[in-house]
């Protein structure tokens, strides 16, 4: 394992791959005799922490709240039409659907005239520690939707569709689409479902005692899913341009990917024993409430976008809904990359304004 001290980084987490001695024993076994590439990849590190960072998107106001939860408009009041609400995974923060002013969808669907708002989930304290998923939706999500003044459509975002899903079955919605959500968790492969069982094997006991899956637990996760692009992305940043806008937008990119609030420990217990060990969801076995969550049985127009090139959330993991967009685009690149607007952004607003134009 490289020294952190030794190598002169700044391991500060706000400004490291987290958790750092994990990342650079991958960087260790991924670039294994091959210097070149090593040097390369611990020169991008190096510069990815020592970079200066712009100044935040500052979010908008709450419309509503439910607890730590938060609904925040982006319209002002002043869109039209079905409330679109975008609900963003659990895990990193909703920020990645407004990173920067040229790379936000929720402010580009605002501009278009919908009523736009962002499900922010707050930071988890020691109350929350026995709220699985089913609970962010049933004590969280569904009371601060029932305020709007009419149906919303849901747009979940990873593991936020999943959870559009469940709400979409608990009340009236417009429509539901989800990006790159995971429903079939035997998608992933027996490999990778093995992989994350022995980390949540060796995570689970201290997870329990302090009640809560910290980030650094659920960021190993994702770079078991694909270690040689981790790398591979820190050594192409070192020959970027310091203080250029492709630059800023990586650094931009790898701080949310890096961030964002810990799990309450049965949401995390939920994932990884339920929904990856067991396939609760893509096995018609997951309820919330007392309702099983079915996407068939959804009454309401819904389709699902997914990428046939996403690492993190495989197509085949995909629900099966009235429609389906398939991208050729990665998990994040979706969202916030230079094809993001052709590829996800036009299709969705499409798709949206079959059901609600904004007027």
């Amino acid at each position: 394992m490289f020294d952190a001290v030794a190598t002169g980084f700044d391991d500060a987490p706000q400004h490291g791959p987290r958790p750092l001695p994990l990342f650079l024993d991958m960087l260790a076994r991924e670039t294994a005799g091959a210097p070149d590439r090593t040097a390369a990849a611990l020169a991008g590190l190096h510069a990815y922490q020592t970079a200066k960072r712009l100044k935040a998107v500052a979010l908008p106001r709450a419309r509503h709240q439910r607890g730590r939860a938060r609904l925040r408009d982006y319209s002002t009041g002043h869109g039209t039409g079905a409330p679109i609400v975008f609900v963003p995974s659990l895990i990193n923060p909703p920020t990645i659907l407004d990173l920067a002013p040229d790379r936000s969808l929720l402010r580009w669907m605002a501009a278009r005239g919908h009523r736009t708002l962002l499900v922010d989930w707050g930071m988890p304290g020691e109350a929350d520690r026995d709220i699985d998923i089913g609970g962010h939706v049933e004590r969280l999500l569904l009371p601060m939707l029932r305020r709007l003044s009419a149906p919303p459509v849901l747009v979940g975002y990873c593991l936020g569709g999943t959870i559009a899903l469940a709400a979409a079955s608990a009340m009236p919605v417009g429509g539901v689409a989800t990006i790159a959500a995971p429903w079939h968790f035997t998608g992933y492969g027996a490999q990778a479902r093995a992989d994350i069982a022995r980390l949540w094997t060796s995570a689970a006991p201290a997870c329990a005692a302090i009640g809560v899956v910290p980030v650094e637990v659920l960021q190993a996760g994702f770079w078991q899913l694909d270690p040689a692009r981790t790398i591979a992305k820190y050594a192409a940043f070192a020959a970027m341009t310091p203080g250029s806008p492709e630059a800023h937008a990586f650094v931009r990119l790898e701080d949310w990917a890096n961030s964002g609030a810990p799990l309450p420990y049965a949401a995390g217990r939920q994932l990884f024993e339920r929904f990856v060990g067991q396939d609760d969801p893509g096995g018609a076995g997951w309820t919330v409430g007392g309702i099983p969550i079915d996407p068939a049985a959804l009454s309401c127009p819904s389709i699902a976008f997914a990428s046939r090139t996403d690492r993190i959330v495989p197509a085949a993991t995909t629900p099966t809904l009235d429609a389906r967009h398939d991208l050729s685009i990665g998990h994040v690149g979706m969202i916030v990359g230079g094809k993001a607007h052709d590829q996800l952004w036009m299709p969705l607003a499409h798709w949206i304004e079959t059901l609600s134009p904004p007027r």
